[in-house]
């Protein structure tokens, strides 16, 4: 019998909860280590839609990406939407798992995982982790042919889910691109380390206007903005994969769409 204790010792060894920033929250969340487990689903983000889909579907356990909880809370009762669904998981025996941050500087993190769908070669961490150099949050390196902006976007666009939102350009789309840095995710913070590595083009996630702009003004490299969920989408097959590889399970990735953005007009 395969349990949600005998899940999380794979999950762990995969993604060390050591590389975890320290603000994150990543573990179980919801859920017994003994229960047994058959069906495991994994998402981006623990919500409403992707609990009613482990439900209808009979599974034990979802890992998620995103965490249920990153600040402290003094309340789980069904007054707020959290709590309904910590409810809904308790009462139908779901199990719930997050690997966060620890996923994203992990060796099959979502950062390479985006790497490796572009093809990128002789890649490196944006910024390694302190004692493994060849780990780290984000990548960069180098495409097996070159093409302009609006290419690589257009390339992404038939790589990852489809969002109301969609991939936005900044910068000269006609730039050739060779070397390439990218960070799933909310990655503005990394907008220098992009620059300062030589990159061509950064792809993230959640790009605020004055750190984007003053980044172009200054004559830095065009950027590609994805959605955050679709950015980090690229990490389910991996960590499905990891869990399967080792235990005899029952697993499905969630094509639900998950980010806020609903409509564009």
């Amino acid at each position: 019998m395969i349990t949600v204790g005998d899940v999380i010792e794979v999950m762990e060894r995969t993604y060390p909860p050591s590389f975890a920033q320290d603000w994150d929250r990543v573990g179980l969340v919801v859920g017994d280590r003994s229960d047994p487990v058959e069906l495991i689903g994994f998402a981006v983000d623990p919500c409403q839609a992707v609990v009613d889909e482990a439900i209808y579907r009979g599974a034990q356990m979802i890992i998620t990406h995103h965490p249920l909880f990153l600040r402290g809370v003094s309340s789980i009762a069904t007054d707020h939407a959290k709590g309904v669904w910590v409810h809904q998981m308790i009462r139908n025996q779901v199990a719930l798992f997050a690997a966060h941050t620890n996923a994203d500087s992990a060796a099959t993190g979502s950062a390479v995982a985006l790497a490796e769908l572009l093809g990128l070669r002789d890649t490196v961490p944006l910024e390694p982790l302190n004692e493994h150099s060849d780990l780290g949050l984000g990548r960069v390196g180098r495409l097996p042919v070159t093409m302009t902006v609006r290419e690589l976007a257009l390339r992404l666009k038939a790589l990852i889910p489809t969002t109301p939102a969609g991939i936005l350009i900044g910068g000269d789309p006609q730039k050739i691109v060779s070397r390439v840095a990218l960070s799933p995710g909310s990655g503005d913070s990394f907008l220098a380390t992009a620059q300062a590595a030589g990159a061509d083009v950064y792809i993230t996630a959640d790009l605020r206007h004055h750190p984007a702009t003053d980044h172009l003004w200054d004559g830095g490299c065009p950027l590609i903005g994805l959605t955050h969920f679709a950015s980090e989408w690229p990490v389910l097959p991996r960590m499905r994969a990891a869990v399967e590889s080792e235990l005899d399970v029952r697993t499905y990735i969630s094509t639900i769409v998950t980010d806020p953005w609903e409509e564009r007009c």
